[in-house]
């Protein structure tokens, strides 16, 4: 039923709630495993005109997401279970479903933060946001 899977992370355990959920689906399916991290620019502002992001920390930051992704890709595939690591840039609901659609993703696949009422006003929630945009099954699951 679903051949590849997307699993959008953010590196916190939290979101890692969805690994055990995402094994065993991938497992159950013989689907290939998607791992997903979003990097958002950190913006610097120098002045009223002026905005700046600092290169060297926006490298650094992609080389620590694409450790922690071959990571989690290695663990995978020592459980047989193939697996590709993905990175995106920008806004994260936007970077998700765009992933999704161009890797042809049967299924997207994450943890929610449980936030609910003014928290998620205030906050955002990619996954209210995913589930509001997106043409295809998302499972989606609470994380403690």
């Amino acid at each position: 039923m679903y051949k590849t899977i997307l699993a959008p992370l953010d590196g916190s355990k939290r979101a890692e709630a969805i690994l055990p959920h995402l094994e065993e689906a991938a497992r159950r399916y013989n689907a290939k495993v998607l791992f997903l991290q979003v990097i958002e620019q950190t913006l610097n502002f120098v002045g009223p005109e002026y905005i700046y992001v600092e290169q060297d920390q926006f490298d650094e930051k992609a080389e620590q997401v694409e450790v922690y992704l071959e990571g989690l890709k290695g663990e995978f595939r020592k459980k047989g279970i193939e697996a590709r690591t993905l990175t995106a840039h920008g806004p994260v609901v936007e970077a998700i479903i765009n992933a999704a659609e161009r890797e042809s993703a049967d299924l997207i696949a994450l943890a929610s933060h449980g936030r609910g009422g003014l928290s998620r006003v205030f906050y955002g929630s990619v996954a209210a946001g995913i589930l509001h945009r997106v043409d295809r099954p998302l499972l989606l699951i609470r994380s403690g």
